[in-house]
């Protein structure tokens, strides 16, 4: 009896082990069946890095970005498309893991979960994605990157539809190098697009957020005045307005359109360390929640707490640990052209879902309340001050359009070149548009990012 007992049990255990090992297959099926039908030993689709069968992928105007015939991919008959467009459309080596060949290789494959890729291609569902992105806005921005490495995002700030997506340094896709210890410097970060997934010092872009958490926090920030004497001492460490530049005194919209570090180091100090870092989470500092698409955006960074005023100071101005990326920057431009609410961007504009041919994107995320109306209110007159100093002291123009912007010139040490940055939006009915550009060592913001963003824009308005 005590044999068949032991016998029994054991029975009883080998059939539970093994209805368990196939509810756990089943869960990892459904799960992980994306990723699985990509795998290089799939023969159905692995040749040509898996897309060898690939649907084509059209811009917005409906030119081909790329194709298969023969087993073989190719890319737009344009270089410059190509190069542009590289980091947003990816390559056969699926090195960019954000690129569309990359994120949806199984709907450019026509994989589909209940009948797979094993079907006559007569009967293989339509593989082909439309994108958002416009691809003569995107050479232009990438020409006028002028080999710099950056980024460029155009977005419209109303759809949420990413027109501009430029990433550099980049390479033809058609011709792929091969990278060895002598050329890795000249393609180091080659495979990040910076605009989602890159993070840089922002410099005084971030005096956005700064000027937010005064505007919320500071009940009498608009009566109060600040004096700039090119340089300003007390909080442990001699800080600075650029070239020594003095200011004199000046009003707190007259500090942010002259972009006075002293007079926001200052007002850093007031707000405090709390109420600072407060603001800039509620604007999405700190989060890794963002998407485009389903396609994550980095975080960017912002915490000077318990650190001491100096490092409160130099945060308030967008140095010290301070890090941004530029999509979520031209996010937070959404928000202060919507009245608070920043549009979630999305690239996939058609991927042949019925939900999407009825207008109802499923790729697109929520959107998010980043600041009150009246601070949105505020800020707006903030960054069209700020625009009108560009356009009269420095002759900067966009496409010819109405806009509200800030620049940025990060110092990020090592006798480098600053960071060059310039975010904002257009105010234009037609022309909707939230941007951010980012010049890696590219000097002055004003003089370096704004000629960037100015040819993406224009290449879209006419």
């Amino acid at each position: 009896m005590k044999r068949i007992m032991t016998r029994s049990l054991a029975i009883w255990f080998v059939t539970i082990a093994f209805l368990a090992g196939i509810i756990l297959l089943g869960v990892r099926v459904i799960l992980y069946h994306n990723q699985w039908v990509q795998q290089p030993f799939n023969g159905h689709i692995a040749s040509a890095g898996g897309l060898g069968k690939a649907g084509k992928i059209y811009d917005r105007d409906g030119n081909v970005l790329a194709y298969s015939e023969n087993g073989e991919r190719y890319y737009s008959d344009d270089q410059t498309t190509r190069e542009a467009l590289l980091h947003v459309v990816g390559d056969e080596s699926l090195n960019i893991s954000t690129a569309v060949q990359s994120m949806y290789n199984n709907s450019l494959s026509g994989y589909n979960f209940l009948i797979g890729v094993a079907v006559p291609d007569s009967l293989r569902p339509n593989g082909d994605l439309k994108l958002t992105v416009d691809s003569d806005s995107c050479r232009a921005a990438y020409t006028a990157l002028g080999g710099h490495k950056g980024a460029c995002v155009v977005y419209n700030y109303k759809t949420g539809e990413v027109l501009c997506d430029v990433s550099t340094p980049t390479y033809d896709p058609a011709n792929r190098p091969v990278i060895t210890e002598e050329n890795e410097k000249e393609y180091d970060g080659v495979y990040l697009d910076n605009v989602v997934s890159s993070t840089f010092t922002p410099g005084s872009v971030f005096k956005i957020v700064t000027a937010a958490a005064a505007i919320e926090n500071i009940p009498d920030i608009d009566s109060r005045t600040f004096t700039c004497n090119g340089e300003l001492e007390g909080f442990g460490e001699t800080i600075r307005c650029a070239d020594g530049e003095v200011h004199g005194e000046q009003s707190f919209s007259q500090a942010f359109a002259n972009s006075c570090n002293c007079a926001f180091a200052e007002i850093a100090n007031l707000i405090g360390e709390e109420k600072l870092k407060e603001t800039a989470e509620k604007m999405g500092f700190n989060s890794d929640r963002f998407r485009m698409s389903d396609i994550p955006i980095a975080k960017s960074h912002y915490d000077a707490t318990g650190q001491g005023s100096n490092a409160l100071a130099w945060s308030g101005i967008g140095q010290h640990e301070d890090l941004a990326n530029p999509l979520h920057m031209a996010m937070i431009c959404s928000a202060v052209a919507n009245g608070g609410t920043a549009t979630s961007p999305y690239l996939l504009q058609d991927t042949g879902n019925l939900l999407e041919k009825l207008g109802i994107h499923t790729n697109k995320a929520g959107n998010v309340e980043m600041m009150s109306p009246s601070t949105a209110s505020r800020l707006q007159t903030l960054m069209r001050g700020a625009a009108e100093n560009y356009a009269y002291g420095y002759g900067v123009s966009i496409a010819g359009l109405n806009f509200c912007a800030k620049t940025g010139t990060a110092e990020v040490g090592e006798d480098k070149a600053p960071t060059s940055w310039f975010v904002g939006y257009t105010e234009d009915e037609a022309h909707p548009y939230a941007f951010a550009a980012v010049v890696v060592e590219g000097g002055y913001g004003v003089e370096a990012a704004t000629p960037v963003i100015d040819a993406a824009i224009s290449a879209l308005a006419y």
